[in-house]
């Protein structure tokens, strides 16, 4: 039997980096947990096969062809065209699948400019006896449609909220105009890169260098973002993850490798914050993976089935997740 443990800290913030202060209130209300040596059971140090694994929610199977999200959201008679939305160029291996989603770089983007050509399009795609072509062209042209209507409104974030001026600030902050606009939205993605800090990882002081300030536009991203949505939050869960952590010993270029654990965080009104939830492993290094990296003792499945089936109201875990079988909750929601 593994145990499950929840360690409350009500009263004092984990160390973290400096560069995270603007986590702080989230934490001291509650509404931000941390889930710790939480990652995957392949051992795969590639990039692209973690990440492929992570998003397909099917570790050490590359053959499943869409993703865990997708898979998430229940069936409707007829959702919203924006009902799954990724903020990016490409859609995410995540939100691949049955149920459709868009795509979208930037929302005052998203239009086709030259209105004759649209029309026209819009025109051979609803003639098509395609029944698929015809389905996803009027689906792509309703989205357009809903897109411009948003457009046409300017945002102004809400209680003074200020975002960070770099991609994960900016895609948050659009995902909160989709939100405002009440147009059937239930999940959105974005990511940011940059983490993969082999060399000159940390500066003179915590605070600095480039990992701090990775660190410190994330944090003040997420924490706009509950601050521009308001009490909407309680409506809402943000999760972040990566598709593995760093090494605990640094290399000779003043940085780290590949890791094995890392760190996931849940945001929202539901959440039963100012918690680290998770089993610690320990830094002996006959308790590191390996030798070298922080062992995983939290599927990040388990966290994402938890909100799976809390907030999405979806509690056919093995089709979502499928071939998983080690299903323990840490009770991180208060739904």
């Amino acid at each position: 039997t593994t145990e499950i443990y929840t360690l409350s800290l009500h009263d004092a913030l984990p160390i973290l980096n400096p560069a995270l202060h603007s986590l702080k209130p989230l934490w001291d209300k509650q509404q931000l947990a941390i889930v710790e040596a939480v990652g995957s059971p392949d051992p795969s140090r590639s990039h692209f096969d973690a990440q492929d694994y992570m998003e397909s929610g099917t570790p050490g199977l590359k053959a499943t062809y869409d993703g865990w999200l997708n898979r998430a959201m229940l069936s409707e008679p007829k959702p919203s065209p924006v009902r799954a939305v990724s903020l990016s160029p490409d859609l995410p291996r995540t939100l691949r699948g049955k149920n459709e989603a868009v795509a979208i770089n930037n929302v005052n983007d998203f239009q086709v400019k030259d209105a004759r050509v649209a029309a026209t399009f819009e025109s051979m795609y609803g003639t098509s006896a395609d029944q698929v072509l015809n389905g996803t062209g009027r689906e792509t042209f309703e989205a357009i449609k809903i897109m411009q209507s948003i457009q046409k409104a300017p945002y102004t974030p809400g209680n003074n909220a200020r975002y960070p001026g770099g991609r994960l600030g900016q895609s948050l902050q659009q995902i909160a105009r989709i939100i405002k606009a009440d147009v059937g939205l239930e999940v959105a993605f974005t990511d940011v890169g940059g983490w993969d800090t082999h060399v000159n990882e940390v500066g003179a002081q915590p605070h600095l260098g480039q990992l701090a300030n990775l660190l410190r536009d994330f944090g003040d991203a997420l924490a706009a973002f509950s601050q521009d949505m308001g009490d909407r939050m309680a409506d809402i869960t943000v999760v972040t993850m990566s598709e593995f952590g760093r090494t605990v010993k640094e290399n000779g270029n003043r940085g780290t490798d590949h890791g094995h654990a890392n760190v996931m965080l849940v945001l929202g009104g539901n959440v039963r914050g100012g918690k680290v939830y998770g089993d610690w492993p320990g830094l002996e290094r006959e308790q590191l993976y390996e030798g070298r990296d922080l062992n995983v003792t939290t599927d990040f499945r388990n966290v994402l089935a938890e909100l799976v089936t809390k907030q999405m109201g979806n509690r056919e875990i093995a089709t979502v997740f499928p071939g998983f079988a080690d299903l323990k909750y840490r009770d991180i929601l208060s739904i």
